[in-house]
């Protein structure tokens, strides 16, 4: 009764939605590095940069955690939420950087693809987190939660199809393939990390909304 009388430290939306922020220009800068003449070493500065504040934002947010005694939703939920989106910018720092350390000069076309899916399902990702703070329209919350697994299950097709062409067409090329494999390895982990990310949005949601 007494802890209903107290009020509630709402601030994790905030962190959330600063997070999904920096989703949203990192899969952008990826996608960028991705292009044809792209400054390949000063996309990954940035990148790497972006990393950099969405740890900020997720030690914050953790710190804050320790610190409040109501909160809006499950205090596991708010630390799964907040560490998964960090998942997910961790594992395109990892891509881009192994471009850069691996003297890549030039982006495979299903690199590209998994940038572009990367692209579309951080946005989902925005929009549905935006949506948890007051929970008013649900259905367009689940409704992203639907495209972001989808958008996994295009990544894992694209991963898929990549593989069998590099074991194919460069087998004869064998440092190719494991650099080319990693990355796109890493890439296909980031779109995982957005699906579990609103598959713990979609809990929240039929739990609360």
């Amino acid at each position: 009764m007494f802890g209903r009388l107290l009020p509630r430290e709402e601030s994790f939306f905030d962190f959330f939605e600063q997070h999904a922020d920096v989703l949203v220009r990192g899969t952008a800068a990826f996608a960028k590095l991705c292009e044809p003449g792209a400054d390949i070493p000063a996309v990954t500065k940035q990148v790497r940069e972006l990393e950099h504040e969405a740890d900020s934002i997720t030690h914050k947010c953790v710190e804050a955690l320790h610190k409040t005694f109501i909160t809006p939703i499950d205090r596991d939920v708010i630390h799964q939420l907040i560490t998964r989106l960090d998942d997910v910018m961790d594992f395109i720092e990892a891509a881009a950087e192994r471009v850069t350390l691996y003297e890549i000069t030039h982006i495979i076309s299903d690199a590209r693809d998994l940038a572009d899916v990367l692209v579309r399902a951080a946005k989902d990702v925005q929009i549905a987190l935006k949506g948890l703070r007051n929970l008013k329209d649900t259905r367009t919350i689940l409704s992203k939660c639907i495209d972001i697994n989808r958008l996994e299950n295009e990544a894992d097709e694209i991963l898929r199809r990549s593989v069998a062409r590099l074991f194919k067409e460069k087998k004869d090329d064998p440092i190719f393939v494991i650099k080319w494999k990693e990355i796109l390895e890493n890439l296909e982990t980031a779109t995982d990390r957005c699906e579990d990310v609103a598959n713990t949005i979609e809990g929240v949601v039929l739990e609360h909304g």
